[in-house]
């Protein structure tokens, strides 16, 4: 028996567990790291304890901080969420030892199977098809070079521990081995504290299909229908869904036999997740076992109507599963789409900074869940995952679901970070994924061929009108220059810069010019951020803050920042290519090169590694390395001057 649960995560799920756990009656210890001290777990749980610096490995990945907090707190159960220690079986059994209920697979289920290398020989052993792949416990890159040679390409390096597409590269030719080893390696050290590699014959043009099992401690075991999660981006997740377009009734009553063979043969307890790759001929090989409640068990939940979390807490009480395999049945359709803080049209780079508006709550929809870790004015930071809400919606069919998700979308826009709002709204609609047609790879394939849905939205000349309006008007009141005629107003958004002429009047109507076309605009209403305006006799709703002299802008799911140019403008250091600055904040982890060095253009200079992803910055011109100012293991701000770069034409000069 348990009472007060410890929550050993952050963000979204740890708001999602005490959810659940509150519900029931449970007490609940949130723990945060110093750059979680006023996130909003923190003040969801009736108790909370710090646990160490912002780093992972200083709080969320140390296990004595953990099992030090449950005991000041007198928790009696450990939670651990999705991600860092979930499938750490070191982390599990040092809960048992010190008396405390893992709310979890037991240690051993964990080792055979949360270990990628040692699952698969598991289930090779069983009969289970498996990719062909390397499994040895050589670690040498040598002995990993020669087993990839063998293996051929393209093939996949993977973390044996872990998840979420962390540790993972795709490696096309030999020639990128050893970079792909360096860095997988050190990610999966960084997420989760074990840098042991396999290697695995990539199935081009795949699916990625999951079966979602549930086992308690009396025999019982059951699979919940499965998730199709193939719209990928570099191999992490971005839209997930239930059930698959391409599963038929035996596909999935015959997969989810094998993963319930699969869990029992390892005496599992609690959710698990038996992962498969389906090739273009629809015969599946298994992947992974994540022993762990995955983050879109969500879409699971709306069609099955049971809570995952409750379930869990019932195994790890004792109780036997709530539900036979028959009372287990699918409604509707459910599709969740994750909404990270990156930028897809700039190679899904993450992002740092303050939430300047965020209010789900204000945009209910019937069918919709949000679930999210953030709130207005809070601070992302560049020590965790870039994920910070999931969004999910339940229809009666597949057109139903994904017409709600865009429409939640498009109705809870996130300002003041680049996010994937947009772009998940137009995957949505996008026909590869409205055919069922998606592969694991195609997003990436789309990124290298500049199709259209990764090239940056640009706003219209409607748009622009409404932010000149804006600017001109000062929080919703006075306009700028009543005794003025007209004025023009220079803006900038992203990389355009236009001039608009500018007519108010006293009535709060202005008339806007842009490239020779007049639109009149009128704000109907403008408080706390949300407003109603009027363009060409058509009125409409948005959000619109002003923070900083830029101006934050959502109209129509589509969000942009503009900015009023400044007659005074010095040189834009941003696109000096003698000046290479730091890509996002985060930590530097590399440095490969040294003052004085020639270099050449394209030449990677540094690594900066942000929200357990590792960015490059490469030398935008050739010459020699003029100054460095900065050494590795140093954090560093988004846009802080790291090289100097005397470039050639100057030193011939």
């Amino acid at each position: 028996m348990f009472s007060k649960i410890l929550i050993a995560n952050r963000g979204e799920i740890a708001c999602r567990v005490m959810r659940t756990a509150r519900k029931l009656g449970y007490r609940t210890v949130a723990v945060y790291s110093d750059a979680d001290q006023a996130a909003p777990h923190v003040r969801l749980a009736d108790e909370a304890v710090r646990i160490g610096a912002s780093a992972a490995a200083d709080s969320y990945l140390c296990v004595p901080a953990l099992m030090e907090a449950a005991r000041k707190t007198g928790a009696e159960a450990v939670h651990p969420g999705y991600g860092f220690l979930s499938e750490n079986a070191g982390f599990a059994q040092a809960c048992l030892d010190a008396g405390l209920v893992f709310i979890g697979p037991p240690p051993s289920a964990m080792l055979a199977m949360g270990n990628k290398a040692l699952a698969k020989r598991r289930m090779l052993a069983a009969g289970v098809p498996c990719a062909p792949g390397y499994l040895g416990d050589d670690q040498d890159d040598q002995r990993l070079t020669q087993e990839a040679s063998k293996l051929g390409f393209p093939l996949l390096v993977k973390a044996v521990a872990g998840g979420g597409g962390r540790g993972m590269r795709l490696v096309r030719a030999e020639a990128e081995l050893p970079q792909a080893l360096l860095g997988a390696r050190r990610e999966a050290l960084s997420a989760f504290g074990d840098g042991t590699l396999m290697l695995e014959r990539l199935i081009e043009n795949g699916r990625h299909i999951e079966i979602q099992i549930f086992a308690d401690a009396h025999g019982n075991a059951v699979y919940l229908g499965e998730r199709d999660c193939t719209a990928q981006r570099r191999r992490q997740k971005v839209i997930e869904e239930v059930p698959s377009p391409v599963v038929n009734t035996a596909m999935r009553e015959a997969m989810g036999k094998d993963a319930v063979a699969a869990a029992l043969a390892v005496g599992y307890r609690g959710a698990g997740t038996i992962e498969f790759m389906v090739d273009a001929d629809l015969k599946h090989y298994f992947l992974e076992m994540n022993t762990r409640l995955q983050v879109e068990h969500t879409v699971t939940e709306m069609v099955t109507g049971f809570d995952l979390v409750e379930w869990q807490l019932m195994v790890a009480a004792g109780q036997p599963l709530p539900a036979a395999q028959a009372d287990i049945v699918l409604t509707g359709h459910a599709i969740e789409a994750r909404l990270y803080v990156e930028d897809p049209y700039a190679g899904f780079a993450p992002q740092t900074g303050h939430v300047h508006w965020w209010r789900p709550q204000q945009a209910p929809l019937d069918g919709v869940r949000i679930d999210d870790g953030i709130e207005e004015g809070g601070q992302i930071s560049p020590f965790y995952d870039p994920m910070v809400a999931k969004l999910i919606a339940h229809g009666r069919d597949r057109d139903d679901a994904i017409r709600r998700l865009r429409a939640a979308l498009e109705n809870t826009p996130l300002l003041g970070l680049r996010n994937n709002g947009r772009f998940l709204a137009d995957l949505l609609n996008h026909g590869a994924f409205r055919d069922g047609a998606m592969t694991t790879g195609m997003i990436d394939q789309w990124q290298e061929s500049g199709e259209a849905l990764l090239q940056r939205p640009v706003a219209d000349d409607h748009t622009w009108c409404l932010a000149a309006a804006l600017f001109a008007m000062r929080n919703g009141a006075n306009w700028r220059a009543d005794s003025v005629a007209a004025f023009d107003i220079p803006l900038q958004c992203d990389e355009l810069a236009q001039t608009l002429r500018v007519h108010p009047n006293r009535s709060g109507q202005v008339a806007v010019v842009l490239a020779g076309q007049q639109h009149q605009v009128k704000i109907v209403d403008w408080h706390d951020g949300a407003m109603r305006f009027e363009i060409d006799g058509v009125t409409r709703r948005g959000v619109a803050l002003l923070q900083q002299q830029q101006l934050h802008l959502a109209v129509g799911g589509a969000s942009f920042v503009f900015s009023e140019i400044s007659p005074f403008r010095g040189k834009d250091l941003a696109q000096d290519a003698t000046r290479a600055r730091a890509p996002v904040a985060g930590k530097v982890t590399q440095i490969k090169v040294a003052l004085g060095d020639a270099i050449s253009d394209g030449q990677a200079l540094l690594c900066v590694e942000a929200m357990k992803m590792e960015m490059w910055l490469n030398a935008q011109t050739s010459g020699t390395v003029a100054a460095l100012h900065v050494k590795v293991g140093e954090q560093v701000e988004s846009g802080a001057l790291l090289v100097e770069i005397e470039p050639e034409d100057k030193k011939e000069a």
